[in-house]
């Protein structure tokens, strides 16, 4: 085939918007019964309003009906939504919160009270008496900020009831029995801090009172320290054996707890992130892999790649890399422990996400099986898609690090530009969160413009996740000044030599959430509001001292660390540091994007409108 030569940025593409959203289903969560072995996964489905349902993945078919929306709203961003165990299915619904039972396939039915204030997440059946459940409960009676009260319960799924388990933290997550119900371990937090700052993990022995009632007593402070160190993920490998992750040095490595000594795994820290920040309820990276609990398999982040590493629980030896073809991992799950078998849905960097069953060779190589199979799966034509370049740069005067991936245009019809000495036009992402991270994983939007010849530059500014928390930190007290000049210096250099990949004058920038806000920074109080030839703001904040009045609970004290305190301690800084009060300055397009509602501003319309969003 001989490819031809035209403009950077207009050649022709087959990779169309329409094309793009065609089963544009995600997988929120993938979920293992304990019991039977069997993996169910829940889909998240924009087309049917945007409801998740759960479905059984072998047999890829639904077990909720139409009318059911398997999702929690705790935390707004939810997360374990669902257990199944022995085959029967408990699960939340997010319309009313209630928790409900299918059992032989029946019909759903509710197992908590009818109170719509309530919210539950993280389900956690006793290993014995398997009708009473640990929960996380979010009491929104007071749907306030200040007022709204997390806390574990437990669900009783006969009597349908539910009683106080543990109360007096800001946050609890991910509570796990030991295998043999004696003791519960969980994850809790403070405020100002979010989990991945200074998370913490207690134990406790369980305790059942004449009427049966479980207790928690003899509660034991395990890892983490507020505002210093974060420990998270805590899981038993074994009755006498807890693992969890721990950011002690610098880096979110493994850790166990055993004879009430909690100690790092590895002899030396490794310098990768063996774990995600916490932003939501059903992320897990690891699963243990043999009956003993001595081994187990953990997600890491490399070079801002997800990679798969076999573990010795037992510790005393550094992890061994698994070679695998995937760049994100989202969630990892135990299927059998007699067996040595794991699941997870992950991504390479040129296919869809999909459900792997996997498990490890005596050889220590990874064994593959795919279980979702995709009928609505779109073909491209081969060679179309633009493979991540990820690079690392220097940032002046001190020489810190910026991690961006670059992906340059790719179609396999054209050979280059037909303008001599050209360089391609660029859209550089500001991934949201702030405490995100831009993956390396297949996404047709990036390909949508590198097809047409267009370079894509995903920019990991300072204070996103996966370099270890210095990098994470950068942002802290600086958000819009150093995510802003992060990208600012991006763009500038993979625009100069020894690079010289895109061209300076044809560089637009892009983001939502709280990289909408970066965008709209960028535009109005950075170093060089010209910076960028035109911007698109997806429900980006403009207005800090709103945002931190309408927030939700979870992210209600997150800007007291990003902009260095409240607003009544720091109003200057809130006021100097809200694109809205300086709209004035925006000189570039801007297209605003306002959840459903598209505005078109320039510098004169901006100025009259408060565009405020969430993260």
């Amino acid at each position: 085939m001989v490819s031809s030569t035209a403009p950077y940025g207009t050649w022709s593409s087959p990779i169309t918007a329409e094309a793009i959203t065609k089963g544009a289903n995600g997988i929120a969560d993938v979920i293992v019964d304990a019991i039977t072995s069997e993996v169910y996964h829940v889909e998240k489905r924009p087309s049917e309003a945007g409801r998740n349902v759960l479905v059984h993945t072998r047999s890829n078919k639904d077990v909720v009906g139409e009318h059911w929306n398997v999702r929690t709203g705790v935390q707004e961003y939810g997360g374990s939504a669902a257990v199944i165990h022995a085959g029967v299915i408990y699960f939340s619904h997010l319309s009313d919160g209630r928790v409900y039972r299918i059992l032989d396939g029946n019909q759903p039915e509710p197992v908590t009270p009818d109170k719509v204030t309530y919210r539950y997440a993280n389900f956690e059946p006793h290993p014995i008496h398997t009708h009473l459940f640990v929960s996380v409960l979010e009491d929104h009676t007071d749907d306030t900020p200040a007022g709204i009260v997390t806390s574990l319960c437990i669900i009783d799924t006969k009597e349908k009831s539910i009683h106080s388990l543990i109360s007096g933290a800001d946050f609890y997550a991910l509570p796990k029995f030991s295998p043999d119900g004696t003791r519960l371990a969980w994850n809790q937090w403070h405020h100002p801090d979010m989990p991945w700052e200074g998370g913490q993990i207690f134990v406790g022995d369980v305790s059942f009172d004449a009427d049966g009632i479980l207790a928690i007593i003899n509660e034991t402070h395990v890892a983490g320290v507020k505002e210093k160190v974060s420990a998270c993920y805590p899981s038993w490998a074994n009755n006498d054996t807890l693992i969890f992750t721990s950011d002690e040095s610098g880096y979110v490595n493994p850790w166990k707890y055993t004879a009430g000594k909690a100690a790092a795994l590895f002899p030396e820290p490794v310098p990768e992130d063996f774990g995600r920040p916490f932003w939501s309820l059903n992320w897990s990276p690891y699963a243990v892999v043999d009956a003993e609990g001595t081994k187990a398999v953990f997600v890491a982040i490399k070079d801002g790649r997800e990679v798969l590493y076999f573990v010795d629980l037992l510790g005393g030896s550094q992890p061994r890399l698994l070679e695998s073809p995937f760049v994100v991992v989202n969630v990892i799950r135990t299927v059998s422990l007699e067996k040595g078998e794991f699941v997870f849905n992950g991504q390479a960097l040129d296919d869809k996400e999909s459900i792997f069953h996997g498990s490890v060779s005596p050889s220590k190589d990874l064994i593959l099986d795919s279980l979702l199979k995709d009928s609505k799966a779109v073909t491209f034509p081969v060679g179309i898609i633009s493979i991540p370049r990820p690079l690392t740069l220097n940032v002046p005067p001190k020489d810190e690090l910026l991690h961006v991936v670059y992906y340059p245009p790719q179609n396999p019809e054209y050979s280059g530009s037909s303008v001599e000495g050209e360089l391609p036009p660029c859209v550089l992402n500001a991934h949201g969160g702030p405490t995100g991270l831009s993956n390396q994983a297949l996404e047709w939007k990036k390909q949508y413009f590198t097809s047409r010849g267009w370079g894509w530059l995903d920019v990991n500014y300072g204070g996103s996740y996966g370099y270890g928390r210095a990098y994470t930190q950068r942002l802290a007290s600086r958000w819009g000044i150093v995510d802003v000049e992060d990208c600012i210096l991006a763009s500038r250099t993979l625009s100069s030599p020894p690079y010289s990949l895109i061209d300076p004058k044809r560089v637009v920038i892009r983001g939502q959430s709280a990289g909408g806000y970066t965008v709209l920074a960028a535009l109005s109080i950075s170093s060089d509001t010209r910076a960028f030839a035109a911007a698109t703001s997806s429900y980006g904040i403009s207005n800090f001292k709103m945002l931190a009045e309408f927030t939700h609970k979870f992210e209600s004290k997150y800007l007291d660390k990003l902009i260095g305190g409240s607003y009544d301690d720091v109003p200057e800084v809130y006021e100097e540091r809200s694109p809205i009060n300086h709209a004035d300055k925006i000189v570039a397009p801007l297209l605003v994007c306002l959840l459903r509602k598209v505005v078109l501003c320039s510098a004169q319309s901006v100025a009259g409108v408060d565009f405020t969003g969430r993260y």
